[in-house]
């Protein structure tokens, strides 16, 4: 039992659940009935937690180092071999369920878990990490939209809304650790533009980017959208010349309104 709640916990299980429900959310509006959603849902849980288990298992040695005594495998709570044959059954799991709806949902899951596995292992150090934000995002709506009997094509405004939020939400969360991360020698996107240009130029551009979401979303053109669209401006415009913690703050409640929009606002995805 100790052993399983350690895997358990190296899962990153939180995130994992919350880009689950948002997948789930898209896909039973998309495809309500069949073999979408019975079998799309626990491809997309199956592979979110192989990429929490994969994250863990690359950065055991860091983790160590760091003295990081709350991960499982920096505490020695948990074998590392172990923990890389969870996240390899489970993304094996994942993309077997995917192309046992479609070829096209196969490939759509392949191409997220490429890019997820692929930030693990080295990506997010250096300036390709948004890349795999881009992907790992940007792709949900057209992973939705062939789990459809139609296999229908997302929409490019819906896939641009998308890749926005995912490479927008990434300078942001990495807002808060800039400095602990300079210090560390991270090399990531948010790390080179913090060093080349300043903070605030990481700040804006997730600020820009995030707005810019609502944007694109905005575009099927319903008076709802439009106001969120609003909204989204009105906080970037806050954010946009605060200091501190404030920038941090709007960048992630324009993430919550797109995330929103995305799952509640009836957005047309193909």
């Amino acid at each position: 039992m100790p052993k399983l709640k350690a895997l358990f916990r190296t899962c990153h299980p939180l995130p994992s659940l919350a880009v689950t429900a948002m997948f789930a959310a898209l896909i039973v509006q998309t495809a309500p009935h069949g073999l979408g959603p019975g079998a799309a849902i626990p491809a997309v849980l199956l592979g979110e937690l192989s990429i929490g288990w994969s994250n863990d298992y690359f950065d055991a040695d860091r983790d160590r180092l760091a003295g990081r005594l709350d991960k499982p495998l920096a505490s020695g709570a948990i074998p590392r071999q172990a923990v890389l044959a969870a996240a390899l059954v489970s993304v094996t799991l994942s993309l077997v369920l995917a192309y046992s709806i479609n070829a096209a949902v196969g490939t759509v899951d392949a191409m997220q878990m490429l890019a997820g596995w692929f930030y693990n292992a080295g990506i997010k150090g250096t300036p390709l990490s948004g890349l795999a934000y881009a992907v790992g995002f940007g792709l949900i709506p057209e992973f939705a939209t062939s789990t459809a009997p139609s296999v229908a094509a997302a929409r490019p405004s819906v896939l641009a809304a998308a890749a926005l939020l995912g490479v927008g939400g990434h300078l942001a969360n990495a807002l808060p650790d800039l400095e602990a991360d300079r210090i560390a020698g991270v090399r990531g996107l948010p790390n080179v533009l913090a060093e080349r240009f300043s903070v605030r130029t990481v700040r804006s551009a997730a600020l820009t980017l995030l707005v810019g979401a609502s944007g694109f979303l905005a575009l099927a053109g319903t008076p709802w959208l439009w106001l969120a669209f609003a909204a989204s401006a009105a906080v970037g415009w806050w954010g946009m010349g605060s200091f501190g913690r404030k920038p941090f703050y709007a960048a992630l409640a324009i993430a919550g309104i797109d995330v929103t929009v995305f799952v509640f606002g009836g957005v047309p995805l193909s």
